[in-house]
């Protein structure tokens, strides 16, 4: 089996379980990238600006949606590898646009991120609350509060949260190690269910095979949603991620902050989470530019 047949099933999977892809948009993934993976004779992940220009020149005669369908297929792929830490740089900035500016990723707003925790706070605060929904308010902590991946969260040691230290040390694919700020909140969650963990478990999430899979936790937010009374299509872990990038650049962060936050390799790949809304974007202009508060006349 060669790279591109390995990273073409592990990004689907991801696809799968951290963004919620249906089976039909999965087939239309793996078809675009296993094309250009034949047409890159089976080194498409190794591929560089010029190569990708290669195989967009093979698209000359497809329709405008046809080629934006491709390009969008193997940009979230290279997005993907570079991420995940298989390979430094993103070269799909030299595929073409034919249909203008990508879509924005999906986001959750303050108010549904409020309702994710009361709905925790309500089943926590019943006379016996059940060891899963410690599980639940730790796993949603960790995912909003300090903007983990999916893949890192279900993997984390058991002893990876200490009371007395306000960080975890993540390693990352590709071997990265990067320090993640953990808030008092999340402290005192993870406490709370690590008192239903055994001590003598490797993982922080245990199952019976290992640890939580990354499917199971897809299925344990989209449950939560439901309860909230949130569209269970709106949310996945990766949409948490991203509302924990977003919302802390609403609150003043910078990118290169962000970028290392979130373990990214390239400043490219943090910069799809600078979604913010256009109503924020009218207040930015009308209380910030020096027009709003000086006359320049003067």
């Amino acid at each position: 089996m060669s790279n591109d047949s390995v990273y073409i099933d592990r990004f689907l999977e991801m696809m799968a379980a951290e963004s919620g892809a249906s089976p039909n948009t999965l087939s239309a993934y793996r078809s675009d990238l296993e094309q250009a993976s034949s047409f890159a004779k089976g080194l498409l992940s190794e591929a560089d600006r010029a190569g990708l220009e290669k195989i967009a020149s093979a698209w000359s005669e497809l329709k405008n949606s046809s080629v934006s369908r491709k390009s969008s297929s193997l940009r979230r792929f290279f997005g993907f590898l570079v991420e995940e830490g298989f390979r430094a740089d993103d070269p799909s900035d030299s595929l073409p646009r034919p249909g203008g500016q990508r879509s924005l990723p999906k986001i959750l707003s303050h108010e549904e991120v409020a309702k994710l925790f009361e709905t925790i706070e309500v089943r926590l605060n019943t006379k016996n609350p059940k060891p899963k929904d410690a599980r639940l308010s730790a796993l949603i902590e960790l995912l909003y509060g300090s903007g983990l991946r999916a893949s890192e969260l279900v993997s984390l040691p058991r002893k990876s949260v200490m009371m007395d230290r306000p960080f975890l040390i993540i390693s990352g694919k590709g071997g990265k190690e990067r320090l993640v700020p953990i808030s008092d909140r999340a402290r005192h969650a993870v406490k709370r269910w690590t008192g239903f963990v055994d001590g003598d478990e490797k993982y922080l999430f245990p199952s019976r095979t290992g640890h939580l899979s990354r499917i199971r936790l897809f299925q344990i937010i989209k449950d939560l949603a439901t309860k909230s009374d949130i569209n269970p299509t709106k949310i996945s872990p990766h949409v948490l991620r991203h509302a924990f990038a977003t919302h802390l650049l609403e609150g003043g962060a910078d990118l290169r902050a962000l970028q290392t936050l979130l373990g990214h390799s390239d400043i490219s790949t943090t910069q799809i989470y600078t979604h913010v809304d256009s109503a924020r974007l009218v207040e930015l202009v009308n209380n910030r530019h020096p027009l709003s508060r000086h006359d320049l006349t003067r």
